[in-house]
């Protein structure tokens, strides 16, 4: 297998990526056959799994504008994956010129790709770290150098939490960084959850099991267990619904039945 002038030389190209599947999802090229091939296997059992990526960036978007529009000018966006078109950095920073930027991913490819995207850009950064070390993000010096934490933050959680176990204790991972934030920061999360795909949850288990099989379990929580992770937070209207339902700029019913799979949301620190 050709190795690709963007894939660093650290990677084992032989094994999937959930970055690059989900790349692979959104009509990116960042991805090998290794990545295309868990893809199409768990597309099998779920076919309606690019609606739901492209639910999740649409969502992503409503909410960084939202953001950008409450007065946030600083995005810390952790778990951010192979950077496309649309990305955080190009929504804040054209609603709020000047808007900064910090990316995070424990992906070499992402976090690779995330600097040649990011070029010159003067307020945006990436962080190669890990969601579940909290204090690593924090104190980084992309961190340190671009984002102000005396000053609001939104913090982007967007499917990420899905991919991190119980037994790793995502919730603590969250709160400790949601501590670290001023009054008026934001979390704007999305997750995955049975509830609203639009097949039997058996079936549902089976692109389950694919994730599963290439060791990056894919744990789907219940919206009561989802609402957790806003612990300490005002939840902003509508609160945590259907992704196609938060905000929508398009009419909801006009959407593939596919986009309602799991909850999106966002919340306020006071």
């Amino acid at each position: 297998m050709d190795r690709p002038a963007w894939a660093p030389r650290s990677i084992d190209i032989s094994v999937p990526s959930v970055s690059r599947i989900y790349d692979y999802y959104l009509g990116g090229s960042h991805n090998f056959e290794v990545d295309r091939e868990a893809a199409r296997r768990a597309m099998e059992f779920m076919p309606g799994l690019p609606k739901i990526m492209q639910a999740n960036r649409a969502f992503m978007r409503r909410a960084v504008r939202y953001a950008a529009d409450s007065g946030v000018t600083q995005f810390l966006d952790v778990g951010s994956g192979i950077p496309t078109f649309g990305n955080v950095h190009e929504v804040a920073q054209a609603a709020r010129p000047g808007a900064r930027v910090v990316y995070v991913d424990h992906d070499p490819v992402a976090v690779a790709h995330s600097q040649v995207v990011l070029g010159e850009n003067p307020d945006a950064g990436v962080v190669a770290a890990d969601l579940l070390k909290p204090r690593e993000i924090l104190t980084s010096p992309q961190v340190e150098q671009l984002i102000d934490l005396e000053r609001p933050v939104a913090l982007l959680l967007v499917a990420i939490l899905h991919f991190v176990e119980d037994a790793d204790d995502p919730y603590a991972a969250v709160a400790e960084l949601s501590a670290a934030l001023a009054p008026g920061s934001l979390l704007v999360l999305t997750h995955a959850s049975y509830e609203g795909i639009p097949l039997p949850q058996g079936r549902a288990e089976g692109a389950v099991d694919v994730y599963k099989d290439i060791r990056n379990p894919l744990v789907m929580r219940s919206r009561d267990e989802i609402a957790r992770f806003f612990e300490g937070y005002d939840m902003v209207e509508p609160g945590l619904v259907p992704m196609p339902h938060w905000r929508p700029e398009t009419a909801p019913e006009d959407e593939d039945p596919y986009a309602f799979s799991g909850f999106a949301g966002v919340g306020r620190t006071s």
